[in-house]
C-alpha cells in the first residue's frame, strides 16, 4: 500500500469531491505516462490509483443517506471495472474520456480551496 496514511482513516476524511479529484490526479499521470511510453510510471500510477478507488469505496461515504450510499458504492464499483478495462486494453481515447470527467472534480476543489 503506497497511500497508508490515507488508509488510517484521512482518506474518509476528505469530501467526494475531493478524492475523486486525487483518483483524477492518478489517472492524467497514467495517460502521460503511456501517452510517452513509460509502461512502469503508467504501472505505478495504475496501483496508486487502484488504491485510491478502493479507499473511496471501503470509506463509504457514511455522511450519506443509505440509498445514495448504494448508488454512490455501486458507480463507483462500475467506474472501477471500466477505468480498469481501458487501461488493460491500452484505450487511450477512452482514458482521455475519463480524465475529462474527472477533471469537472479538480476544478471543484480548485474553487472551493480558493472560497475557504
Amino acid at each position: 500500500m503506497q497511500h497508508t496514511t490515507l488508509e488510517n482513516g484521512r482518506w474518509a476524511e476528505l469530501s467526494f469531491p475531493q478524492q475523486m479529484a486525487n483518483i483524477g490526479s492518478e489517472t492524467a499521470r497514467i495517460y502521460r505516462a503511456l501517452e510517452e511510453g513509460k509502461e512502469s510510471r503508467a504501472e505505478s500510477a495504475f496501483a496508486r490509483f487502484q488504491e485510491l478507488v478502493d479507499l473511496t469505496i471501503k470509506s463509504g461515504r457514511t455522511d450519506a443517506t443509505p440509498m445514495l450510499r448504494s448508488a454512490m458504492l455501486e458507480e463507483l464499483c462500475r467506474f472501477r471495472e471500466l477505468y480498469c478495462k481501458a487501461y488493460l486494453e491500452r484505450d487511450l481515447p477512452e482514458l482521455a474520456a475519463f480524465n475529462r470527467y474527472l477533471d469537472f472534480f479538480c476544478f471543484f476543489r480548485s474553487s472551493t480551496s480558493r472560497r475557504g
